[in-house]
């Protein structure tokens, strides 16, 4: 005869298995109203306050403005880009990432219309309008066109001291069955630069 906790380990799994797909991945852009311990209360872009919980280990960094120069071939990117009339990708703006975030070529709401590319920089080339980029990513390749309005940037690390009210934020945080958001990274304004996401 099978023992009780035998009986209950299929029911303890599946209800595992549900509250992890339960929790959902959302972006956090805003500017911080309120700090209370670990909690960061955001004004999103849309206007709702999100109540932002900052994971014991989670890290802070801060934003800086750069140039096209700092991005090596070999870089690991993320490209915010738009069409341009003629149908080449047009990069509005550039920045470092880390090594966790994962690569792929994908539609972005920072601005309207806008695709994301997280990739390895492979080289450079003057063409007419700018320099255009080769990025190559698990997938597939693209090739991007940076103008003089390009924007980059890279993030250096921060501390909680830079959690101020006032600042903007970007997070990728994950939201639990019980609703709650919860963050492992915020990168924040800094000098008034403002994270590129």
């Amino acid at each position: 005869m099978r023992t009780l906790a035998a009986r209950m380990l299929p029911l303890m799994l599946a209800l595992l298995a549900t509250s992890v797909f339960a929790q959902t991945n959302v972006r956090v852009r805003g500017t911080i109203s309120e700090v209370k311990g670990d909690v960061l209360t955001v004004k999103s872009r849309d206007g709702r306050d999100i109540q932002l919980n900052l994971a014991p280990d989670a890290q802070v960094v801060t934003t800086k403005a750069t140039t096209l120069e700092e991005f090596k071939p070999g870089s690991y990117v993320g490209v915010t880009s738009v069409k341009g009339p003629d149908g080449r990708l047009v990069a509005r703006r550039v920045h470092a990432l880390g090594p966790q975030v994962p690569s792929g070529h994908m539609a972005w709401d920072s601005m309207p219309d806008s695709l994301m590319t997280n990739a390895n920089l492979t080289s450079t080339a003057q063409v007419s309008g700018g320099n255009e980029l080769t990025l190559k990513y698990k997938d597939g390749e693209q090739k991007i066109v940076v103008t003089p309005e390009t924007e980059y940037f890279t993030f250096v690390p921060g501390s909680r001291a830079d959690l101020k009210p006032g600042e903007t934020i970007f997070s990728g945080a994950r939201v639990g069955d019980d609703g709650k958001f919860t963050t492992q990274r915020v990168a924040v304004s800094k000098d008034g630069v403002k994270p590129p996401q």
